[in-house]
């Protein structure tokens, strides 16, 4: 039987190799004036700058340009909010990794109210009611990992002593287009494929295990851990060589943006937060180095507590696709699960937690602070010293 649920507003998507040329005449249908948002330089030295250049021209379009150099914080938004909320901008585009499909979307719901982000954020400050109105807004990823171009979540962060990894989140920043072109992985250096990658595929089992997973999101969901199956380490091991593989990554982090969105998350990116907040750690590091882990206690937990927990066949579901073979009983499912993400964890050579400066002193204040929203949504409720064990076990 199909249970009740609902789905939530994604964007229009347009996916495939050279998609990026027609971002300019998608821009030009909500007016003239373009804020052009990307990374620092990595895209403006690639072969794609100058075209993306000369296909706005060609579409009529006027643009001011800005960029992101690191991780979002909330100072960056209100600056850029302040600078450009005069320029009549009719059209934000992003181009770029996580931060700044995530730093721009923040831009994009502020230029008209003037507000700080601060108002909105999460766990922050007054966290008034977002009513907009947004600029239109269209993201174009150059990584395969946070699915950010289908969301409507902009993570922001302070990082270091007292610091915070929250979201600004409403369904007006959902992007109107994800223009999502692979080639633009081909230049992607390995480390960020491989921490980019283990993002995409967290998210992706997070969300196929999740309270709130329905049927809709887990045909979604099977398929981008599929698709990461067959596309993470050959992409890894060879970047510029596959194509095969660039649409693969590409297509596995966007379906690992819808399902995210729809379904919520899970116990890694519960500690994420604090350990982003609090260390110099990337995000998609965190996932590679927590999912292996965080699965198995996952699964312990809710062995022992929940014996019945749906959860428990897809985790078999999840090992079966990922290890390609048909199992005969739960418990080789599992551990062959295990098994295979440790073995990725290795291959991609994903780095431990005290690689960052996280040691046992730290545990109290990142078990504090983990029990924001992907907790709420992980399969099972897990106890501090579970949470300290997953911690331990990666330092």
């Amino acid at each position: 039987m199909i249970g009740t649920f609902s789905v939530s507003r994604f964007p229009r998507i347009v996916f495939g190799a050279g998609a990026l040329e027609k971002l300019p005449g998608l821009a030009a249908r909500y007016g003239k004036r373009v804020l052009l948002i990307t990374g620092a330089q990595s895209f403006q030295g690639s072969p794609n700058w100058q075209p993306l250049l000369t296909g706005l021209r060609r579409a009529g379009l006027d643009w001011l340009h800005t960029t992101i150099h690191t991780e979002p914080s909330p100072q960056m938004v209100d600056a850029a909010v302040t600078e450009y909320a005069g320029d009549s901008i009719d059209v934000v585009l992003a181009i770029g990794g996580g931060s700044v499909l995530d730093a721009a979307k923040a831009i994009a719901g502020l230029l008209r109210t003037g507000d700080t982000v601060l108002d909105y954020l999460e766990g922050v400050g007054p966290e008034k009611p977002y009513r907009g109105p947004a600029v239109p807004f269209s993201a174009a990823p150059t990584t395969a990992g946070t699915g950010s171009e289908a969301t409507r979540n902009a993570v922001l962060s302070i990082i270091g002593e007292g610091g915070f990894k929250k979201s600004f989140r409403d369904e007006q920043l959902v992007p109107e287009y994800a223009v999502v072109d692979p080639e633009l992985l081909a230049t992607c250096p390995r480390e960020q494929i491989a921490a980019n990658g283990m993002d995409a595929l967290t998210q992706l089992i997070e969300s196929y295990v999740s309270l709130n997973a329905n049927r809709l999101t887990d045909a979604l969901a099977i398929d981008g851990i599929r698709a990461a199956r067959d596309a993470l380490l050959p992409l890894f091991d060879d970047p510029a060589a596959s194509a095969a593989a660039r649409a693969g990554m590409a297509y596995a982090a966007l379906l690992s943006g819808i399902t995210l969105a729809q379904t919520g998350l899970g116990s890694v990116h519960g500690l994420a937060s604090p350990l982003g907040a609090f260390f110099p750690i990337p995000h998609g590091m965190v996932c590679g180095t927590l999912v292996a882990t965080c699965s198995r206690i996952n699964i312990e937990a809710m062995q022992d507590r929940d014996p019945g927990n749906v959860a428990l066949e897809k985790y078999t579901e999840v090992a079966e696709v990922l290890c390609r073979q048909t199992f005969s009983n739960r418990q080789a499912a599992h551990t062959a699960l295990v098994g295979l993400l440790e073995d990725w964890t290795r291959h991609l050579e994903i780095r431990r937690l005290g690689d960052y400066g996280i040691g046992k002193a730290d545990f109290d204040r990142i078990v504090t602070n983990c029990r924001g929203s992907s907790m709420k949504t992980n399969p099972v409720v897990l106890t501090d010293s579970e949470v300290s064990d997953i911690l331990r076990d990666r330092l």
